[in-house]
């Protein structure tokens, strides 16, 4: 699944029944309130108490933004659930801590860490499974570490 405006794209990466986790990349604003509040919903809807966004590649979160993102928090926060961030970037950090969401939005230096903190049932698998002819980033197979010569 993936969803995008002009400026905004949200792809899952992995999920279960009781998590998603989500890339959120691009610019996350007023003009992109709609889609990310849309998407994110759906998730909630179609039963994920969880949702874990890697915001490695958001390149721009405002007021709105923010916003958008203390929108899920309180709507998984109603349901059970929880919304975590993994590898916000210096930018996000600096509007996390300057408006006090620091501890509202949970950020993990990954998506790995931040499945830790979450319950095992509730964990897709992590690194998502790939076909055996390519890696998560498209590129083909590194060929095996050399073993060392028998003695």
């Amino acid at each position: 699944m993936s969803t995008q405006s002009h400026r905004l794209m949200i792809t899952e990466l992995a999920s279960c029944e009781g998590c998603a986790v989500l890339r959120v990349s691009g610019e996350l604003d007023q003009s992109a309130e709609e889609l990310f509040l849309g998407t994110l919903g759906a998730c909630v809807d179609a039963g994920h108490p969880y949702l874990v966004l890697d915001v490695t590649a958001l390149s721009f979160c405002d007021s709105r933004g923010l916003y958008c993102l203390l929108a899920m928090r309180w709507l998984l926060d109603r349901r059970g659930g929880k919304l975590l961030l993994a590898g916000a970037g210096r930018r996000l950090t600096e509007l996390l801590a300057q408006t006090g969401s620091v501890d509202l939005l949970p950020a993990q230096r990954s998506v790995g860490q931040a499945l830790l903190s979450l319950p095992p049932s509730h964990r897709p698998v992590w690194p998502p499974v790939t076909s055996p002819d390519a890696l998560d980033d498209g590129r083909p197979p590194r060929p095996p570490h050399p073993r060392p010569p028998s003695p």
